[in-house]
């Protein structure tokens, strides 16, 4: 749908409403002793916090107020449906493991769609105090070093490349070999770092993040956040991830063609 420059100002406007309630409800329990965790599955440790549901809780309060005709989809508390074609997607702690661990490369990811996909993202940081923003005109960081334009990478060779994933097994055995068809090429591998290393990408300081797995809630706000720094977002075949799954992103075309080529063997 066309965003009027009106309605994107206050989707912006919201957004980022949405962030500072959310960094206030995550801040509140970090790194407390006495914080525990339930486990949303019985195979895996999948966490879930007193803060997960709280950030959420103070997000869809702000909507009911500021755009009660919006629909809603959120990881703790489901779909909202609305009536505007707008969703907002909201994942009120990415990286609820690391939030647990004390570290701090979890986030707040924060999004606005319409039937295309996401044209408005946030990743914001609470503890460090980084918020990442791009779409709808805007790509940009603020945070302790002030405020800068976010731009990802040119093109260099796949020897120079950084790559992040979160997990080292990746997804399943298939996906984890495909992953090491390319990890080998880059110059540097890292993992563990959640939605911190889709900012990375956007702030021009990696290459490629590969992950499997994910979900809507989990890639929507990164997409429009390195979208509008110059990056590119796909899933293994090079389709549109706005659903989540295996996803590529990258910081440039040709990385991302490179990338892509020995994904698929």
């Amino acid at each position: 749908m066309r965003v009027s420059e009106a309605l994107a100002t206050e989707l912006i406007a919201t957004a980022h409403e949405l962030a500072d309630v959310a960094r206030l409800a995550t801040l509140q329990h970090f790194r407390c002793a006495d914080l525990t965790a339930d486990s949303k599955e019985t195979g895996r440790f999948d966490p879930v916090t007193a803060a997960d549901r709280l950030s959420e809780e103070r997000m869809r309060a702000v909507l009911a107020r500021r755009r009660p005709m919006d629909g809603i989809l959120g990881e703790e508390f489901g779909t909202t449906t609305g009536s505007s074609g707008l969703t907002w997607v909201l994942d009120p702690i990415d990286g609820t493991r690391g939030y647990l661990s004390g570290t701090p490369t979890w986030g707040v990811l924060i999004s606005v769609r319409d039937d295309l996909g996401p044209i408005y993202g946030i990743i914001d940081q609470p503890y460090i105090g980084e918020r990442f923003e791009g779409g709808l005109g805007r790509a940009r960081v603020i945070g302790p070093m002030g405020e800068a334009r976010l731009a990802t990478r040119a093109a260099r060779p796949f020897s120079q490349a950084i790559l992040f994933t979160t997990f080292p097994e990746v997804g399943t055995p298939d996906e984890g070999a495909a992953f090491r068809r390319v990890a080998p090429k880059a110059r540097l591998v890292r993992y563990g770092m959640d939605c911190y290393a889709y900012a990375l990408i956007a702030a021009g300081q990696i290459d490629l993040v590969i992950e499997a797995g994910l979900l809507p809630y989990d890639v929507q706000a990164p997409i429009a956040v390195i979208e509008a720094a110059g990056g590119i977002v796909t899933d293994w075949q090079g389709r549109p991830a706005h659903d989540g799954g295996r996803i590529l992103a990258a910081a440039n075309a040709a990385i991302h063609a490179e990338a892509l080529a020995l994904l698929n063997g």
